[in-house]
């Protein structure tokens, strides 16, 4: 009698799914222990990993960065294949930029004086919420934050209940508390703005970077308790000289021709959650997981590990797609509901000619890397969507935008991030409406600053031009645009996971149980580990991480390898 190999099928050719496949390939290739092969629904491996190229430079439309080098697996084969490197320009590879400037709506420049108290209170109000400003650590000036943070707290514990603390309410508890606690002289010269919108409007500018961070569209929505639970590795944050996707091909290039199938989309999973069904003679009759796929075809399978977004999960569970059949058990299905996962797009514009957009000006980076000729690093201060004193031609979509810059020093390419309703908002518009309220957006907030130039001459604009000359030559000028589009792609449908009030670390240790759920490694249970989950939603601490997905996806290839072990299947 031949005994049939197992078969084990992952679902997806990002991080997670590749990481695995890598695991159990080269774990295993010497004993030819398993069928194993990897489909992707896409046209590309990488998943929400995507290296790309804009004006020239190389970009990152999806994961950018490494969070922290200290101990980061990514960081590790990144500088083992030499990928830290590099001679083409690349997405921040002069790191986050020191020299920010901030710009309030109505073109009025900000002196560090007012933006970093501001500042200051955001930064020590987040790390009082992730467990890094503790009493024993407040010194000095950080025991004053430490007590307005734990007012904060107190205050958002009294009127939420200890079950629906959210990031955003203790956020702004803190902030009323700070400007209740000082008292300080009203600003000049920056026309309609008090000290106090001016504060609750550079920290609001804060809130929406950290919305970038989290994805949740409002941080109202982003569990307090959870925040201390998330790790980041120590050490710098950086990019990939030669772009994230060298990670991904590098874990892909071990894997034999064929074993990554390209263009295979999984439209339903059957799995047999009672362990008796498909048993005769004890022995496992057949396959116990059935893949069907979009072309029609049939896929058996002993194991599937899933690693497919939680936005497509949660589809899946909305709609009642049939995506699994029988459903997933009702535990399983409340965690993917109850936590977060939300939409973060990239947009990227190259300035026109006429703004110093034509060619690159990297060869010259080092000799002109404290010169004031490229786009600044703008940190842009709105007034509220509902204020009068709001400039009328700035678009809904730009309101939430912290920043706007360079993706390097004097690069012609600018980058910015949107969340949320404006991240899907920027996914439906044309290239022409995104130009315009960009430019409008910019053309606000720089109507005063020097590095406007008058655009027929390339010199400083000197003010002797009537207002109308003046605001013509003011406008910033793009003269192509790129953005992601993650939220409405039906292989992810939105960006990464967060945990939302009313979830918690629970639900993403259940995200990632394997089903059926009794799959205790004894020799008489039948077709355990039918399906497991991986994926950056899945792991506690480093959830919406590339090194949350990597960890993932060696999680469940371990778990594979030890049930082999268990049950004493070898082929010496």
């Amino acid at each position: 009698m031949v005994v049939k190999k197992p078969r084990i099928v992952i679902i997806g050719a990002g991080m997670a799914g590749l990481t695995a496949a890598n695991k159990l390939y080269t774990a295993t290739a010497s004993k030819d222990l398993f069928e194993l092969c990897v489909v992707e629904g896409g046209s590309r491996i990488g998943g929400r990993i995507n290296t790309s190229e804009f004006g020239g430079d190389r970009i990152e439309m999806g994961a950018t960065w490494i969070h922290g080098i200290g101990g980061s697996p990514i960081h590790k084969i990144a500088e083992e294949i030499h990928s830290l490197h590099s001679n083409q320009p690349w997405e921040c590879m002069d790191g986050n930029t020191d020299e920010a400037i901030t710009i309030a709506e109505g073109g009025f420049q900000l002196h560090p004086s007012i933006v970093d108290p501001t500042t200051k209170l955001f930064n020590n109000l987040m790390d009082y919420s992730q467990g890094k400003l503790t009493e024993a650590t407040a010194k000095g000036e950080l025991e004053t934050y430490h007590k307005l943070a734990a007012l904060a707290a107190k205050a958002t514990s009294n009127m939420s209940g200890n079950n629906n603390l959210s990031v955003g309410y203790f956020l702004r508890q803190g902030l009323e508390a700070y400007q209740v606690s000082k008292e300080q002289e009203e600003v000049k010269g920056c026309g309609n703005w008090s000290r106090k919108l001016l504060e609750k409007a550079i920290f609001t500018m804060h809130e929406n970077n950290q919305r970038t961070y989290t994805s949740a569209d409002d941080l109202l929505t982003l569990d307090y308790s959870a925040e201390s639970e998330y790790r980041m590795f120590p050490g710098e944050e950086i990019t990939i000289a030669k772009g994230y996707l060298t990670i991904i091909e590098s874990l892909a290039s071990v894997l034999p021709p064929g074993l990554v199938q390209l263009g295979r989309k999984v439209t339903r999973i059957e799995w047999q959650p009672d362990e008796r069904k498909g048993v005769e003679n004890g022995c496992c009759s057949s396959r116990p997981v059935k893949l069907h796929f979009c072309d029609g075809s049939v896929l058996s399978a002993d194991h599937v590990i899933v690693t497919v977004s939680l936005g497509v999960l949660k589809a899946a569970i909305r709609d009642d797609s049939g995506m699994f059949c029988p459903p997933l058990p009702p535990y399983k299905a409340e965690a993917i509901s109850r936590l977060g996962f939300g939409v973060v797009n990239k947009l990227f514009m190259q300035l026109s000619p006429t703004h110093g957009g034509g060619k690159h000006q990297h060869q010259h980076q080092h000799e002109q890397e404290h010169s004031n000729t490229g786009f600044p690093f703008l940190q842009m201060v709105f007034h509220s969507p509902q204020s009068e004193m709001r400039h009328k031609k700035i678009p809904w979509w730009m309101r939430k935008t912290a920043t706007l810059f360079p993706i390097y020093n004097n690069s012609s390419v600018l980058l910015s991030w949107f969340v949320g309703e404006e991240a899907l908002a920027l996914e439906s518009l044309k290239d022409e409406e995104i130009i315009n309220g960009v430019s409008s957006t910019v053309s606000c907030f720089l109507q005063h600053s020097q590095w406007q130039k008058c655009s027929s001459s390339h010199k400083l604009c000197n003010g002797n031009v009537n207002s109308e000359e003046r605001s013509h030559q003011n406008e910033v000028k793009f003269s192509k645009v790129l953005k992601s589009k993650w939220g409405t792609d039906p292989l992810f449908l939105g960006s990464y996971s967060y945990v939302a009030v009313g979830s918690s670390g629970d639900d993403l240790d259940t995200m990632a149980e394997p089903l059926p759920k009794d799959s205790s490694c004894q020799p008489s249970a039948s077709s355990p580990l039918q399906i497991l989950f991986a994926g950056e939603a899945t792991h506690r601490t480093h959830y919406s991480t590339t090194h949350g997905a990597y960890f993932s996806g060696l999680r469940e290839a371990n778990r594979l390898l030890q049930h082999y072990h268990c049950v004493g299947i070898y082929n010496n």
